[in-house]
């Protein structure tokens, strides 16, 4: 079945540029172009869209406001903004919004790419419930320019890292964080490291990279939550969790990619819970004091409140972002490993079995309630023999707390 998608813009040369480079996804997508946002609203009254790509400025109606009616209109429609307009305000305002900022000019695969990321981030991600509730949520994490900038200098093959240190230096609050995580426990250092240049050095810009985008995550949720959920507990799981799962995947000599997706994977594995916290309040608050009372995983008591899970939802929401599919799909699956169609040892291997053996936020063995991993699925991957060294690793995550 094609995805239908609706294109909109002031510039009618715009649109037919835009048609021209899509056309040879017109057997997948089924597309269609309107000018500007009243059009865009009368066509979307009268069929049904899965994505909506629209440009920041038009005159009368601006990119934020057609968003804004198509959140309230049409909640499951999944929506982008496509500009040339590098406005500060206007993008702030897209915050909640849009599921995506894409720049222009923008390259066609990477608008491919991003129109897929819809349709694309698992098979478990295409449930109506979790989509419609996603769309309607007020407050959406979004992603940090600083880690978009170190993703573009990253392309430099050649980049210096001074460079990458330069670029975590400007922002001062995200310097502090991160110095005073890699002089934690948790990395073990025999002296203080003092700036960003050190740091990097240390760490390596994959790891930068992985610890930016996390406490950004977390950060634009501070102070927004006084109930049940615990942002600290969350994060002291969360870098356990990544802990473990980066020294699981050292255990089996994976190669160095699938060992830092471990580690991305690991520490946003429960961003879907922020989400959730923040904006279903009091339900969620319910939600977590059931699980308590019944002893059971808080994704059972999620699923039957809401239809979905947290691990659908940052998975979800992660694959908008861009992150890549193993990572993607390591958040989704990381309570039901046994959905994915890959074999053998993964970032989702990783993640699930080091979820499985650290203590949950709450302090109880397990991430949601969990006790041991998935056993037929690791006897699936032919890794049911290797718990043993794992849970060895786990405990040298565990025993460096925050």
């Amino acid at each position: 079945m094609k995805h239908h998608i609706l294109f909109v813009d002031d510039e009618p040369l715009v649109l037919q540029g835009l048609q021209r480079m899509l056309r040879p996804m017109r057997n997948e997508w089924e597309m269609e172009f309107a000018t500007g946002g009243p059009a865009a609203l009368e066509r979307m009254a009268q069929a049904s869209f899965d994505v909506v790509v629209a440009d920041m400025r038009m005159p009368g109606m601006n990119g934020v406001e057609l968003l804004n009616e198509v959140l309230k209109r049409h909640p499951q429609t999944v929506r982008l903004i496509l500009s040339g307009h590098a406005d500060e305000e206007l993008i702030m305002k897209c915050v909640g919004i849009t599921h995506q900022y894409l720049s222009k000019p923008c390259d066609p695969e990477a608008l491919k790419a991003a129109v897929n990321r819809a349709f694309t981030v698992g098979v478990c991600l295409n449930n109506p419930r979790l989509k419609e509730l996603v769309c309607k949520v007020d407050r959406l994490p979004s992603v940090p320019s600083l880690y978009m900038e170190m993703v573009e200098q990253l392309k430099d093959p050649e980049v210096d890292l001074s460079a990458i240190a330069s670029t975590i230096s400007k922002d001062i609050a995200m310097t502090a964080k991160i110095l005073k995580l890699v002089n934690s426990a948790f990395f073990g250092l025999r002296r203080g490291i003092t700036n960003a240049d050190e740091a990097v050095a240390y760490l390596g810009v994959n790891t930068l990279k992985t610890l930016v985008l996390s406490i950004h995550a977390f950060a634009q949720f501070e102070g927004k939550r006084n109930g049940k959920f615990s942002l600290e507990q969350l994060w002291a799981h969360s870098l356990q969790v990544a802990g473990a799962a980066r020294l699981i995947a050292r255990a089996e000599d994976a190669p160095a990619r699938l060992v830092e997706e471990a580690f991305v994977a690991g520490m946003l594995h429960d961003a879907g819970q922020l989400v959730l916290a923040t904006n279903l309040g009091s339900q969620y608050d319910a939600v977590i004091a059931q699980a308590h009372a019944s002893r059971s995983p808080l994704e059972s008591a999620e699923a039957a409140a809401f239809g979905t899970t947290h691990a659908e939802v940052g998975g979800y929401l992660l694959g908008l972002w861009g992150l890549p599919v193993p990572v993607v799909e390591a958040i989704a699956l990381h309570h039901q490993p046994s959905l994915s169609q890959a074999t053998g040892f993964s970032a989702l291997t990783a993640v699930h079995v080091a979820e499985a053996l650290c203590p949950s936020a709450d302090g109880r063995p397990g991430g949601s309630g969990i006790v041991s991993p998935d056993l037929e699925y690791l006897a699936a991957q032919g890794l049911r023999d290797r718990l043993v060294a794992w849970q060895a690793a786990a405990t040298e995550a565990t025993a460096a707390p925050m």
